[in-house]
């Protein structure tokens, strides 16, 4: 099946749940209007940021690949949906090239964002599977 990577998560207090993994946290916690302090993202705002710095890490590395000038490239992604549906859901990435960015890359530039591996986890998506035991004593 491949390689295993293991998340930990903690429940600090209040609605905020961590995650721990590589050496690394990632702090979530819920907005005021659903009885969380709003001192970090939510989950599901850090799902949605996932896409758009992955989609940007592959516009990155194709100008760095090429020598391109980033200055001036930005990336910003538009959703237009909500949680409880997102099938029903779209993101729209819309990027932004520097001037004079050739325009013989255009279209492999949106092929690179297009390899994003969230995106393709979205459009391909893995098997989900909770198991639950009791705490050791």
């Amino acid at each position: 099946m491949g390689m295993v990577e293991r998340i930990e998560v903690g429940f600090p207090g209040g609605q905020r749940v961590d995650a721990r993994f590589r050496g690394l946290s990632v702090v979530t916690d819920q907005a005021v209007e659903h009885g969380g302090e709003g001192s970090a993202p939510q989950p599901f705002d850090l799902f949605l940021a996932s896409i758009a710095t992955c989609a940007g890490i592959f516009a990155l590395k194709f100008c760095q690949a090429r020598s391109l000038s980033t200055e001036g490239l930005s990336l910003a992604m538009d959703w237009q949906g909500n949680q409880t549906d997102p099938s029903a859901a779209q993101a729209t990435l819309r990027l932004t090239v520097p001037d004079g960015f050739p325009d013989k890359y255009r279209d492999g530039i949106v092929k690179a964002m297009d390899l994003c591996a969230v995106k393709r986890a979205i459009q391909n998506p893995p098997r989900f599977v909770t198991e639950i035991s009791a705490a050791p004593e």
